[in-house]
């Protein structure tokens, strides 16, 4: 687990931390409102480290919507998606049943509970997919195979389902990987079941074409890139479970 600073949400009042649950602006009426929201959710304290920072206050992520820190849930360490006072939405509800829809196919954090201004999932200890792909070595071809594979699955049991992430083909924060090689899809705030799903293609191409196909020397990974498209391409247009084992078998993953 990582280091932080834990800080009772009775205490928050008052501190710099408060601003992280009305943020962008301080306001102490919904200050109040949203730590009631924290009892009735069962936090008991916000545990503050990370990489992102707001006003030099480490957390695990911040977007346009949320900003994602640790929390202390009945005495368990989870990732807590505050939502933005000047976010386009005015409620989680819509994500968090994104997100249940995603774990009913054991993909995503597991989501614990959720109120307007709040979900509370599991908390993955991984680093961003681009991340891990920087630190990779010539030697570590084998490591990338099988996170692809991973990833791979879970965005075919996505597309299965009807649900697209719809942050696939750039992935700057939304895949995680942890230490053991295990990877995580995550935050779904734009995810829909209302649109064509593309979640294997977009992941495929991300690898072929994208921020990290040097990191995981795609030239190797796909040396057939040819054989790979025209087989996404067909997978694209029928999106059966037949077309995507193709495509492992084309890649040399299929189990």
């Amino acid at each position: 687990m990582p280091d932080y600073e834990r800080i009772p949400i009775t205490k928050l009042a008052g501190t710099r931390y408060a601003r992280i649950l009305t943020y962008p602006v301080s306001d102490e009426v919904k200050l109040r409102e949203k730590v009631r929201e924290l009892f009735a959710l069962g936090i008991s304290s916000l545990c503050f480290s990370g990489s992102s920072l707001i006003d030099g206050i480490p957390v695990l992520g911040k977007g346009c919507v949320g900003i994602v820190t640790l929390a202390e849930l009945d005495g368990v360490l989870v990732a807590l998606k505050i939502r933005r006072d000047d976010a386009d939405r005015p409620t989680m509800a819509n994500e968090g049943r994104l997100l249940r829809l995603a774990n009913s196919v054991n993909v995503g954090p597991q989501l614990m509970t959720a109120t307007r201004n709040f979900l509370a999932m599991q908390f993955f200890n991984g680093i961003p997919l681009f991340r891990w792909a920087e630190g990779q070595t010539a030697g570590n071809t084998r490591a990338t195979r099988e996170v692809l594979e991973d990833l791979l699955w879970s965005c075919f049991r996505l597309d299965a389902i009807g649900l697209d992430h719809g942050e696939l083909s750039h992935a700057p924060k939304n895949v995680l990987v942890n230490r053991t090689g295990k990877a995580c899809i995550v935050d779904f705030e734009s995810a829909s079941t209302a649109r064509r799903v593309a979640n294997v293609t977009s992941l495929l191409q991300y690898f072929m074409f994208g921020r990290i196909s040097k990191g995981v020397r795609a030239s190797k990974i796909f040396p057939k890139k040819r054989s790979v498209l025209k087989t996404l391409g067909v997978y694209k247009r029928e999106p059966s479970v037949e077309n995507f084992r193709s495509i492992l078998q084309v890649l040399r993953l299929a189990r």
